[in-house]
C-alpha cells in the first residue's frame, strides 16, 4: 500500500499539466517498505477536449506510480468542476493518505517528504493542514506570511475545538491531506458544481477526530488570467453551504459550530457579491438574482448573536443599492483623477520655483543633510557619519531624507525630511554639506560653498561606473552622461582600500578628492561587545549556543528573481541541530529568499542593520556580495558560493578572479557547500590563511575610527588622524589623501 495517492483532475489544462505532474513525480519521499512505489498519481482526464487525455496516458506508459483514468465528456455540462474527477479519483485511491493537486498548480520541492515527517510526528491524524502560496499567471509568487492557525507548536494532534480558526480560513481540498480510512468511515465526496471544495473542505474539517498543522508551503496554486470562464459560477455557492448546513444538521453533536460556519458564509457571500457586482457577462438581472439570494440565504442560515453592521451588506442590501454606492465610488475616483491633473502639475512648479529661491538665499554653514540607498532609512557610513558629527561637531544641525516606513530607523535628535516635499529642495538648496552612498537627485545645483560627500556603499568586486558601458545587461538604463555629471558634483569620494581607490578614479572619473579613510559603516564592528552581541542575537530568537551562518546573495543582472542555488530547507538540515541560518535578500529585491518559514532558518531580508547581522553570525556564505569586504574585518569564517560565475562574468564583470583570491573556502554546488560545513573546512586552518591575506588587502583601516577621520577632514577642516593613527605621516598617492590606521588585532 502506497502511503500517498495524489489525485489530478484536468479539464482544459494541457498547458500545465506537464509541469503539474511532473512536481509530484520528482518529489524526494520514499519509505523504507516500499522505496519506489510510495507514491500513486491518479490523475483523471475530465473529458477535456483538449491533450489533456493524452498528456496523462504518456505518463501512464513511462511511470507506474502514474494511474490513468478518463471519464466521458458530458455534453449538458462540459467543464463541471473538479467534483466528479475528484471521486473517481477517490474509488481508484490504495494509499493510507490522498491529497488533491489541481491540473495547473504544482508541490513545493521536498513537500510530501515533509508532509510524512510531520504525519509520522503527529501520530497520523484525520487530516493535516499545510500551507500554499498563490502563483500568478505570470509565475510570480505572492508573498507569504503564514497564518498563525498552522503553526506546528502546541499538542499534535489536536481537535478543532482546540483550533477554531482553522474554519475561519479559506476552504480549498488541496491544502490539506486526508486520512483514506477517514475519508471511506464518514462517507466523504465532492458534491457537482464548482465550489465543491466548500462542502469538502468543512465537512471534513468537522467531522476529523483528529487534526494537525504544517507549517510550510507545499502547494503553488495557480490564478488564471483573463476574464472568469463561468461568471455565474458564484450562484453555486448557496446549495453547497446548503450541504454544510445539512452535514451540520445531522450530526447534532456539530450544532455548536452552526454560529462559526454562518459567519464564514456571509464572508463568503459578501466577497462574491463584490465579484458579481463587476463580473461581465451577467445580465442586471442575473447580478439582482444573486443580491436576493445571498439576503434569502442569510436570513435562512443566520444564528440569532451573529449578525453584525460587517454583514448589512449581505443581510439588508440590494443589487440598486450596490450600483449606487459603486457610482458614488466612481465619482470620487473620477474627482481625485481630477484633482491630480491639476494639483500636481501645479505643486512640480511650485517645487521648481521654491528650488530657485532657495538656491538664491545663503547656504546654511550649519547644516548638514544625509541619505542612503535612495532615501531607504538610516543606514551604511552615511549613518556612521551622522552620528560622529553630532559627537564632535556642537552646533551643527543634522536632517536624514527618509520616508515615513523608514522613520523609526532614524535617531531622534535627527531632522527627517520627506523626499519630494517643500523642505526637501530648501534642504538641498542651502544644507553646506551633503552626503550620500549613491547618487543625489539629479535635480541637484550645486551651489558654491556647498560640500558632497559621496560615500559609495562597499568595495567593489563587481564592475561600477564606467567599467559597465560594454555591458548592456547590467548597465541597461545608465545614463552616462548623468553619471559623469554627478560625479562632478562631487567633493570628496570615500573608499575603504587602495583597491576601491584605483577602481573608483577610473569607473567615476571626476576632479573630487579621495578619502581612502576605510568604512565608516564597520566602525560599530570594532565597538562591538559580547553583552550587546548577546542581546541581538536574543532580540532575533537565536537560540543561546547555536551556530549562526548568514547567507546573503548579491543581485543577478541577467535575472529578474531572485538567484537561490541553495534549497534552504537541505542546507538548513544538513548543518545540524547546532547550527541557525539566516537568509538575507539584496536590498533591489524587495522580497526575502524565502516565503516558507523553515525549522532553524530565519529571513532577516527586512531587518534594517547588516551590520548588527555580522555581529550575530558566526561565518558568511555569499557570492560576489561586497558584504564579504566588511564582513571579513572581523575575521570569522566566509564561504564562497561561486555556481554561475560564467553568466555573472558575462553580464557584470569582476575587477579579480574570486576563486584565485577568495577569502575562504570556495564551493561551486550545493552539495559542496555542504561538504565544507560537515567536514569543518569552513573553519579550518587553509580557510584561515586566506581571510587573513584577504583581510590585509582589504581591510587595512578597519580600526573602528573611520568616520572620526571623515568628519575631522571633512567638518573640521583638521587632520585626519586619530589617536591610532596620530603618528602616522598623511600619504599622497595620485591626489589621494590619506592615513593610514595601525595593524588590527588578532580578531576572535
Amino acid at each position: 500500500m502506497p502511503r500517498f495517492s495524489v489525485i489530478v483532475p484536468a479539464y482544459k489544462l494541457q498547458a500545465y499539466l506537464h509541469p503539474c505532474l511532473e512536481s509530484v513525480l520528482s518529489q524526494t519521499y520514499e519509505s523504507d517498505e516500499s522505496p519506489a512505489f510510495d507514491l500513486e498519481v491518479i490523475a483523471v482526464d475530465a473529458g477535456s477536449p483538449d491533450s489533456c487525455g493524452e498528456i496523462i496516458d504518456e505518463f501512464a506508459a513511462r511511470d507506474p506510480r502514474v494511474v490513468a483514468v478518463h471519464l466521458p465528456p458530458d455534453p449538458a455540462d462540459p467543464g463541471q468542476g473538479p467534483g466528479p474527477a475528484r471521486n473517481a479519483g477517490l474509488a481508484r485511491a490504495t494509499g493510507e493518505y490522498v491529497l488533491f493537486l489541481d491540473g495547473d498548480d504544482t508541490l513545493a520541492p521536498h513537500a510530501l517528504r515533509d508532509i510524512a515527517d510531520r504525519l509520522k510526528a503527529s501520530g497520523d491524524p484525520d487530516v493535516l493542514v499545510f500551507g500554499h502560496a498563490h502563483t500568478h499567471w505570470s509565475g510570480e509568487t505572492e508573498d507569504l506570511h503564514l497564518p498563525p492557525h498552522l503553526t506546528e507548536s502546541g499538542p499534535a494532534p489536536f481537535q478543532l475545538t482546540e483550533r477554531p480558526d482553522l474554519l475561519k480560513q479559506p476552504s480549498p481540498s488541496w491544502n490539506k491531506a486526508y486520512r483514506r480510512e477517514f475519508t471511506e468511515r464518514e462517507g466523504l465526496a465532492f458534491t457537482p458544481g464548482r465550489h465543491t471544495d466548500t462542502f469538502w473542505s468543512y465537512a471534513a474539517l468537522l467531522a476529523a477526530g483528529s487534526l494537525s498543522t504544517l507549517e510550510r508551503v507545499c502547494v503553488h496554486h495557480r490564478r488564471r488570467r483573463g476574464p472568469d470562464p463561468a461568471p455565474g459560477r458564484h450562484f453555486d455557492l448557496f446549495p453547497q453551504y446548503d450541504r454544510v448546513f445539512d452535514f451540520v444538521d445531522s450530526r447534532p453533536a456539530l450544532s455548536s459550530w452552526r454560529p462559526v460556519l454562518a459567519r464564514r458564509m456571509a464572508d463568503h457571500l459578501a466577497a462574491a457579491s463584490a465579484t458579481v457586482l463587476t463580473a461581465p457577462g451577467l445580465s442586471a438581472r442575473t447580478r439582482a438574482e444573486f443580491f436576493r439570494l445571498a439576503r434569502a440565504h442569510y436570513g435562512r442560515h443566520r444564528v440569532p448573536g451573529a449578525a453584525g453592521l460587517c454583514y448589512a451588506g449581505v443581510r439588508f442590501a440590494t443589487y440598486r443599492t450596490h450600483r449606487v454606492l459603486r457610482g458614488i465610488r466612481a465619482l470620487r475616483a473620477r474627482a481625485r483623477a481630477f484633482a491630480a491633473a491639476v494639483v500636481r502639475p501645479a505643486r512640480t512648479t511650485a517645487l521648481r520655483l521654491h528650488y530657485r529661491i532657495q538656491r538664491r538665499l545663503p547656504v546654511h554653514d550649519d547644516l548638514a543633510v544625509f541619505s542612503a540607498y535612495r532615501n531607504r532609512g538610516y543606514a551604511c557610513s552615511p549613518a556612521a557619519i551622522e552620528a560622529k558629527v553630532r559627537e564632535l561637531v556642537p552646533g551643527m544641525r543634522t536632517a536624514w531624507i527618509t520616508t515615513p516606513e523608514q522613520d523609526t530607523t532614524v535617531p531622534s535628535a535627527t531632522r527627517r525630511i520627506r523626499p519630494e516635499s517643500f523642505g526637501y529642495f530648501a534642504a538641498l538648496a542651502r544644507a553646506k554639506y551633503l552626503v550620500n552612498n549613491v547618487e543625489f537627485d539629479h535635480r541637484l545645483v550645486k551651489r558654491p560653498g556647498q560640500i558632497l560627500l559621496q560615500t559609495h556603499h562597499g568595495t567593489p568586486l563587481k564592475s561600477v561606473g564606467l567599467d559597465l558601458t560594454d555591458r548592456p545587461a547590467a548597465s541597461r538604463g545608465t545614463d552616462v552622461t548623468r553619471l559623469l555629471a554627478d560625479a562632478d558634483k562631487w567633493d570628496y569620494a570615500l573608499t575603504a582600500n587602495r583597491h576601491a581607490t584605483l577602481v573608483g578614479e577610473r569607473a567615476f572619473p571626476a576632479a573630487y578628492t579621495t578619502l581612502e579613510y576605510g568604512s565608516p559603516r564597520n566602525d560599530v564592528l570594532r565597538r562591538a561587545t559580547p553583552a550587546g552581541t548577546a542581546g541581538l542575537r536574543e532580540l532575533l530568537g537565536i537560540p543561546g549556543q547555536s551556530t549562526v551562518v548568514l547567507y546573503a546573495p548579491t543581485h543577478r543582472d541577467y535575472s529578474r528573481s531572485q538567484h537561490l542555488p541553495l534549497d534552504l530547507d537541505r542546507f538548513g538540515r544538513a548543518l545540524g541541530p547546532e547550527f541557525f541560518l539566516l537568509t538575507r535578500a539584496h536590498f533591489a529585491y524587495r522580497a526575502p529568499l524565502s516565503r516558507t518559514p523553515l525549522p532553524r532558518v530565519l529571513d532577516v531580508t527586512g531587518y534594517p542593520s547588516i551590520e548588527e547581522l555580522f555581529l550575530v553570525s558566526d561565518a558568511l556564505v555569499t557570492d560576489y556580495s561586497s558584504l564579504m569586504f566588511d564582513y571579513a574585518g572581523l575575521d570569522r569564517p566566509i564561504v564562497i558560493l561561486d555556481d554561475d560565475r560564467e553568466a555573472y562574468e558575462a553580464a557584470r564583470g569582476t575587477y579579480f578572479d574570486l576563486r584565485t583570491r577568495p577569502p575562504g573556502a570556495v564551493a561551486r554546488t550545493e552539495d559542496e557547500l555542504i561538504d565544507i560545513f560537515t567536514t569543518g573546512h569552513w573553519r579550518g586552518s587553509r580557510s584561515a590563511q586566506l581571510r587573513s591575506a584577504f583581510r590585509t588587502r582589504f581591510c587595512p583601516y578597519d580600526d573602528g575610527h573611520a568616520a572620526e577621520r571623515v568628519v575631522r577632514r571633512v567638518f573640521l577642516k583638521a587632520a585626519a588622524a586619530t589617536p591610532a593613527t596620530r603618528n602616522v605621516p598623511e600619504q599622497r598617492v595620485r591626489g589621494t589623501e590619506f592615513a593610514p590606521a595601525t595593524a588590527l588585532p588578532a580578531g576572535r
